[in-house]
């Protein structure tokens, strides 16, 4: 008999997998836009954008992890406050990843249009994107350790 904290916890792991996906989705129609118009104009910088286009990928990875390893602590007979428990881990991903998905796919977009103009300028650009990423690795970390611990 399925249980209301198996609902629950099965909720919760699915919005992690599907909202980290949505973000990065989001993230990569953004930067793709952008490096679709600047290859456009001149094919030479494509692996200067690649990078950047592939930075918000990384969200939906995250999430998908997290999902795995929240699967892990799946029961037919959680309780509720265990279903709770599961989804309140998987929290930080779900939230982090949706949203730096989206908004590191918009700053890799205004990146590659930047090495669209000046080609020398992608080494260093490449970092601000990279900032983002770093709170969406913290999701993942947070995640992770509250998994480790519930």
């Amino acid at each position: 008999m399925v249980t209301t904290g198996f609902v629950i916890a099965v909720v919760g792991i699915a919005l992690c997998v599907f909202l980290c996906g949505v973000g990065s989705s989001l993230g990569l129609y953004k930067a793709g836009s952008a490096a679709s118009g600047v290859l456009g104009e001149n094919p030479k910088r494509y692996g200067k954008v690649m990078v950047l286009v592939l930075l918000p990928a990384t969200q939906g990875i995250y999430g998908f992890i997290v999902g795995l390893i929240a699967s892990g602590s799946l029961g037919m007979d959680m309780t509720a406050a265990q279903g709770w428990a599961i989804l309140g881990c998987v929290l930080p991903m779900t939230i982090s990843g949706l949203i730096t998905g989206i908004f590191q796919g918009k700053l890799s977009a205004n990146c590659i249009y930047a090495v669209g103009k000046q080609e020398t300028l992608s080494g260093k650009l490449i970092i601000y994107p990279a900032m983002v990423e770093f709170y969406a690795i913290l999701g993942l970390l947070t995640a992770i350790i509250l998994l480790a611990v519930a």
